[in-house]
């Protein structure tokens, strides 16, 4: 028998490596156990600072929007306190039903989501054909029309609205959405979408129209096949641009319809008023609760490409 053999042996891992409840904190320390435990817990304590500092400085953004849903579920007696609760003391759904029973406020609601809709579209259709052509068609006079179409965001809609009341009363449009849908796409509000698009088309490589034109596409081709598909980022950032200001519109409705049937949201939620003219303030945060749902639920489906879309607007001039 030889005495020469050395026994073969077996390196382990070691036991907080190899545990499947090992943690990256673990694992760091046992990889390096000289680091100082001071420094890590230095590091954990500042995260939860930052974060103990974020919960405060949310509290203005969140706590307007818990008023209005707990106020909904309150009395008028008690919204009316000198010294406010936080949370209803007895909660009821009463306001809810009145919500709908004071005025076709269903029907109010289709009106906005629809007009939205359609405006939101139809603002993305032409903000995305005028700021292609801004940004890679030359034509004579091509910067100083977009300077002009810029001058759009300076002049207030109080300004126009006595002049464009004029021509829609002329057409006999009043009383109708048509002003609301037709202003907004081809008018002043979509001057903001032209120019994200416009500044999001200047970033494009020109490698891709080229590739495009020697696979034989035309202008309209390159633009619906290349430009727009990769133009979603931008086009989500103007849908809800267009989307919440549509949904916002306050002073339009009001010059231009009279029928409550015909009114939209914002304008509906000033309609619920007591016998002497007082707001009913239950109610009436009730029907605001149940207007921030759809504006809220468009956020949070395009949130992602509402950010991209703004990077990507200050990329090239």
């Amino acid at each position: 028998m030889r005495s020469d053999v050395i026994p073969a042996t077996t390196t382990e891992p070691p036991a907080e490596v190899s545990a499947p409840g090992a943690g990256t904190a673990d694992i760091a320390r046992a990889a390096n156990p000289t680091a100082p435990r001071s420094s890590r817990s230095g590091r954990r304590g500042t995260r939860w600072g930052l974060l103990a500092l974020l919960a405060v400085l949310s509290v203005p953004f969140v706590f307007p929007t818990w008023w209005m849903v707990t106020s909904s579920l309150k009395p008028m007696s008690e919204i009316l306190r000198a010294v406010p609760t936080v949370w209803p003391q007895d909660p009821s759904f009463d306001a809810y039903g009145q919500v709908f029973t004071l005025q076709p406020f269903a029907q109010q609601y289709w009106n906005s989501l629809y007009i939205a809709a359609v405006v939101t579209i139809g603002t993305m259709l032409v903000a995305a054909m005028a700021g292609y052509a801004f940004a890679r068609i030359r034509f004579p006079g091509a910067n100083a029309l977009f300077v002009l179409v810029l001058v759009g965001l300076l002049v207030p809609s109080e300004v126009t609205i006595v002049p464009l009341f004029r021509i829609v009363n002329s057409l006999g449009l009043i009383n109708t959405h048509w002003p609301l849908i037709v202003i907004p796409v081809l008018g002043a509000p979509a001057v903001l979408a032209v120019f994200i698009m416009r500044q999001f088309f200047l970033g494009l490589p020109t490698e891709l129209e080229e590739a495009g034109r020697v696979d034989g596409l035309g202008r309209w081709g390159i633009f619906w096949r290349i430009a727009v598909p990769l133009s979603r980022s931008a086009l989500g950032a103007v849908a809800i641009f267009t989307f919440l200001k549509s949904c916002n519109l306050y002073l339009e409705p009001i010059v231009y319809l009279s029928s409550k049937d015909r009114f939209t949201l914002p304008q509906a939620l000033t309609q619920y008023v007591d016998a002497y003219g007082g707001p009913m303030w239950n109610v009436q945060l009730a029907a605001t609760t149940l207007t921030v749902l759809p504006v809220l639920a468009v956020f949070l489906v395009a949130q992602k490409q509402f950010v991209q879309g703004l990077a990507h607007t200050g990329l090239k001039g």
